[in-house]
């Protein structure tokens, strides 16, 4: 059935409300996005009063109900665009005041006698601006995850900044060459949209955050809190993956480290000191082995790294050079302290199959299973070279057996 443009406002009124007292609600449950969230809900709510005053802005004389409406509805936008641009660290202050204060000044030079002009096309300016920034800022973000409620929040705020530019620059000609009866149409369609615009973004914004805000929990989940390696439970379940995407085409190779005497460093130095040394090896460690290694924090001074791709060469002199720097490092500086520090190395490691050695394709659902036994075959055989290392005096790199890794080879 037909809606008439007063229903449409009212709809539009009541959407910006809601949607900007449930972005309200939910910055308690995302202290990280707290600010923005505020900075959002006040966009909205700022958008709800704007189209309010809009409804009854025939009540004011002259142009000042559409100049005070119009503002409002604008300075909102701006507040939605801001409240984005913080979310990259960025902030559009300067930018805003200067859009309003243009606006202010064409209202004031319009007056009375352009009031329809300014409101049935030049407003839609600024709008379109204001659309187009915060797509701009959701296209910019690099820390939200690029999934299916980003690319609808970029669609909406995209198709917003086209339908209000369509209005300011096409409108005009459409209406001269076709008549004002196209005016009442186009409006009903800017508010069906707006609308639209009112529920769909607030939604799907909310849905970033709390994706984003589920991610964080699952990496600090997975992160040891002080090193910043992956724990003992990322390093099993990410390991599995890797050596199950490798299967027994790809070289692999497994490091088990163990610091010397950690023990003997915290009764001597004291905790703090022992936390700094774990940190300067972690930091030692992710800095030779690169972005791509499984490296984790599996026990209390205990690390281990799978390196997918390295044969037994290439992985020892990775962990030959970890030893090197970090026995260099830890013996000049840590905290401020001389620390004599040292790291035990076990490397295992995995050759390709020949396809007359490789064993026939296990179900999907087995291949899990095949690749976590895999990788607990290959860090039992670093163990125990490391052993060996450790008997032998520390600070080295020792290799495996080949019998220790015949489950793998």
């Amino acid at each position: 059935m037909p809606v008439d443009l007063l229903t449409l406002y009212i709809l539009a009124i009541g959407t910006l409300f809601a949607s900007a007292g449930m972005t309200l609600w939910e910055h308690r449950t995302h202290p990280r996005r707290s600010k923005e969230l505020k900075i959002l809900a006040g966009g909205y709510g700022t958008l709800g009063v704007g189209v309010a005053l809009a409804v009854g802005r025939h009540a004011l004389p002259g142009a000042w109900g559409g100049a005070i409406s119009n503002l409002v509805i604008v300075s909102g936008y701006l507040l939605v665009a801001h409240g984005l641009a913080v979310m990259n660290g960025r902030q559009y202050r300067v930018a805003s005041a200067v859009i309003l204060v243009l606006l202010a000044l064409a209202w004031a030079i319009a007056g009375a006698r352009g009031q329809n002009l300014m409101w049935l096309y030049l407003t839609a300016i600024p709008i379109a601006v204001a659309s187009a920034m915060a797509m701009r800022e959701l296209l910019r973000n690099d820390v939200l995850k690029w999934a299916q409620a980003r690319r609808i929040a970029v669609i909406v705020t995209g198709v917003h900044a086209v339908l209000y530019a369509f209005r300011a620059c096409v409108l005009p000609w459409l209406a001269t060459h076709y008549g004002q009866a196209l005016l009442p149409v186009v409006s009903k369609i800017t508010m069906y949209e707006g609308v639209l615009y009112s529920v769909v973004l607030p939604m799907t914004l909310l849905r970033l955050v709390r994706d984003e805000t589920h991610g964080q929990l699952v990496q600090e989940s997975q992160t040891d809190y002080l090193t910043g390696l992956g724990n003992r439970r990322w390093f099993f379940e990410e390991g599995a993956r890797v050596l199950g995407r490798a299967k027994t085409r790809e070289r692999v190779a497994l490091l088990a480290f163990d610091l010397d005497r950690f023990k003997a460093i915290n009764d001597r130095y004291g905790h703090q000191t022992g936390d700094e040394v774990l940190k300067t090896f972690a930091a030692i460690a992710r800095g030779e082995m690169g972005p791509d290694a499984v490296l984790a924090r599996i026990g209390g001074e205990e690390f281990a790294a799978l390196l997918a791709g390295h044969g037994s060469d290439r992985a020892k002199g990775i962990g030959e050079r970890i030893a090197e720097r970090f026995a260099q490092t830890a013996a000049h500086h840590i905290d401020g302290v001389g620390v004599r520090a040292t790291v035990s190395i076990g490397l295992a490691w995995a050759e390709p199959q020949t396809q007359s050695q490789a064993q026939p394709q296990a179900q999907p659902q087995a291949q899990p299973q095949h690749a976590s036994a895999a990788l607990a075959t290959l860090l039992s055989a670093a163990d125990a070279a490391l052993y060996n290392a450790k008997a032998l005096g520390g600070n080295r790199l020792e290799l495996a057996q080949r019998a220790e890794l015949s489950a793998n080879a």
